[in-house]
């Protein structure tokens, strides 16, 4: 490992906890979405598929496009700044990629459902199979959920490992 200023371990700090704090914030809304908002459009589907339309007040289409857009690029910035710990930038590249890959599995699956469901929304008559949908897609996105929790929880053995450097 390089020699290693205090100005850059504090850089890395910084953008590490800006990740995992980003982290946590998505973690809290996926929870609340998936425990309060997932079971009141699933629970009355299709009739409740009008929650997920884009209307007036918050989209959450939006919001997540925003979350997400910021965190990855934070979650970049980070990797940049650790990138002279070995093994920070190591883990950081593990879990980076375990992320991008939910974020395909969540772009190729889980969006593409929520638009379908929006639509039927609008014309129910579209709804087949609509229970086995919509309970896949709840149980997927459990687990979706779990994997995101987990990967900002691996963040902090990472941000310690930083804390403990710098105390040296």
């Amino acid at each position: 490992m390089e020699s290693i200023t205090n100005g850059y371990l504090t850089r890395a700090e910084i953008w590490l906890c800006l990740t995992i704090l980003l982290y946590f914030l998505m973690n809290g809304a996926q929870i609340f979405e998936t425990a309060v908002f997932v079971p009141k459009w699933i629970n009355s589907a299709p009739d409740n598929f009008n929650m997920l339309s884009d209307g007036p007040g918050t989209s959450l289409k939006i919001f997540w496009i925003i979350m997400h857009s910021i965190h990855e690029i934070i979650f970049i910035l980070a990797i940049i700044f650790c990138w002279k710990i070995d093994p920070v930038r190591n883990w950081l590249l593990i879990l980076f990629a375990i992320h991008f890959a939910v974020r395909v599995w969540t772009l190729s699956y889980f969006a593409p459902n929520i638009i379908d469901f929006q639509r039927i929304a609008e014309n129910p008559s579209l709804s087949d199979n609509l229970l086995d949908r919509t309970s896949m897609w709840q149980k997927l996105n459990y687990i979706r959920v779990a994997i995101y929790v987990g990967l900002s929880i691996g963040l902090i053995p990472l941000i310690i490992k930083l804390f403990n450097m710098s105390d040296k």
